[in-house]
């Protein structure tokens, strides 16, 4: 057992639809704590959202509440947790908070993310942007720990980014592990063969297999950026960022909310270091076939495609960006949720 001398808070926005999907990042979750012995210093933010204002449940495959018995059964496999009626959610071994949605109240990976930084920062060391389908390296919270002690004296405010599969450009490579990043580049769904493309952003990987990349790694590779890159899902954050008043945007209402945070931090603070951890990759899969489940109308082979048949998320996706994209552009007026619907 391994004792950490900082606070950490993971936090993880949970859509319904991704039920049969999340058990993976939860385990990986508890892998990456279950050896930690104060383990009080974790905190493990969960938010499920059952909201169907803008994806219907197909109530011929699943109605809602075999959907929320779902995630109570991995919350009791997984980090044996009892729902209590007087204090909420219990785990005995794992600090956990879990909030639920169960209005019709649109509520996105944005919202979220801007209040588990604004939420947390006065109550840990360092914050961690979970993904539903990310899986977290079981070293995480070790490593993170010895670094915000080696680091958070003479540069508070960092943030911290593992190594990641293939991605889309050269541009990337700066984050993509080493065991990745000479592969050509691969995202065609007509001949993907998961045998030959694993190293493919296209590819979702299991625990195991994340496990046998980690697992040999003797010496750990730090490289310090001198420009910034990173999205979204596992973005490593000291809460000296967020107390210095960074954070998303709410004209960021939908999408593009790793950008526009990263526009922030150089807008408030400048280029404050990036720290990338590249030889222990953290998983991201972003193509995980079970991601969109049980959602009424859908259409296409892809999860992209099955996304983009809806009208509204195409629209919503355009104008969030346009947003992100024009933060500090005083003649542009901000679109919201309403012009979506215009």
């Amino acid at each position: 057992m391994v004792e950490i001398k900082n606070k950490f808070a993971i936090g993880c926005l949970i859509q319904w639809y991704e039920i049969e999907m999340v058990g993976e990042y939860l385990q990986s979750v508890k892998n990456s704590i279950k050896n930690i012995d104060n383990k009080e210093n974790i905190i493990v933010d969960l938010y499920f959202n059952c909201d169907q204002t803008l994806e219907k449940v197909d109530e011929s495959q699943m109605s809602m509440v075999e959907v929320r018995e779902k995630f109570d059964k991995l919350l009791f496999d997984i980090f044996d947790y009892e729902d209590n009626d007087e204090v909420g959610v219990v785990s005995n071994t794992y600090n956990l908070t879990i909030k639920f949605n169960m209005r019709n109240n649109i509520y996105t990976i944005a919202d979220y993310r801007r209040e588990f930084n604004e939420n947390y920062c006065d109550k840990v060391d360092v914050l961690m942007w979970g993904e539903s389908d990310a899986l977290i390296p079981r070293q995480t919270f070790e490593i993170l720990d010895n670094m915000h002690t080696q680091v958070k004296d003479e540069r508070p405010k960092y943030i911290t980014f593992f190594g990641m599969c293939k991605m889309w450009d050269d541009s990337w490579k700066v984050l993509e592990h080493p065991d990745f990043t000479d592969k050509p580049f691969y995202d065609s769904p007509d001949d993907f063969d998961p045998k030959e493309h694993w190293w493919s952003l296209r590819y979702s990987m299991n625990i195991d297999e994340m496990n046998n990349f980690n697992d040999k790694v003797e010496e750990l590779d730090v490289k310090l950026l001198n420009q910034h890159k990173f999205n979204g899902c596992g973005l490593v954050i000291s809460s000296e960022v967020i107390k210095s008043g960074v954070n998303i945007p709410r004209s960021v209402f939908f999408v593009h909310e790793d950008t526009a945070f990263m526009f922030m931090i150089q807008k408030v603070l400048g280029m404050i270091p990036q720290f990338v951890i590249k030889n222990i990759l953290l998983v991201h899969n972003r193509n995980n076939p079970k991601k969109r489940m049980y959602v009424a109308g859908e259409s296409g082979k892809t999860v992209n495609l099955r996304r983009r048949s809806n009208d509204w998320y195409v629209k919503a996706n355009k104008l969030s960006e346009q947003n992100c994209y024009n933060i500090t552009n005083p003649n542009h007026k901000s679109h919201t949720w309403e012009d979506v619907w215009k």
